[in-house]
């Protein structure tokens, strides 16, 4: 059975390359256009990573849904790796929330994301 990826981002365009990476990289993918559309699919399906952009309806709304993805207790133990345009990427979690836990996140994609630096941090993560 293929690992299975949660992408969540508004883009559809971004989406749609990302998944067909994965796929031909043989992982299932589900995908949202928007967070809490992804924290229902990530409780529903349990996907064994999820693919998460920082930026969508408003600055800060992926990592918004990092904090309810680390807490809710079916979704906590899920790995997380945020994708932003913003560059400096590693630290944008503890800027955000300083001082908190992000045990959920297992690391940061500065988009342009070419495919082999993807599927890299994917098999780093999941396999």
């Amino acid at each position: 059975m293929p690992k299975k990826i949660l992408v969540i981002d508004n883009d559809p365009d971004f989406v749609e390359a990302l998944v067909s990476v994965l796929e031909a990289n043989g992982y299932a993918t589900l995908s949202a256009t928007d967070g809490n559309t992804g924290v229902m699919k990530a409780k529903a399906d349990r996907p064994d990573l999820i693919l998460l952009d920082v930026m969508m309806r408003y600055v800060s709304e992926g990592l918004d849904i990092a904090v309810k993805l680390r807490d809710e207790s079916v979704t906590a133990a899920i790995p997380v790796v945020l994708i932003t345009g913003i560059r400096k990427a590693d630290f944008l979690a503890a800027s955000f929330r300083p001082g908190e836990e992000w045990s959920n996140l297992k690391g940061t994609m500065e988009k342009p994301i070419k495919p082999e630096e993807l599927i890299k941090m994917v098999k780093g993560i999941i396999g």
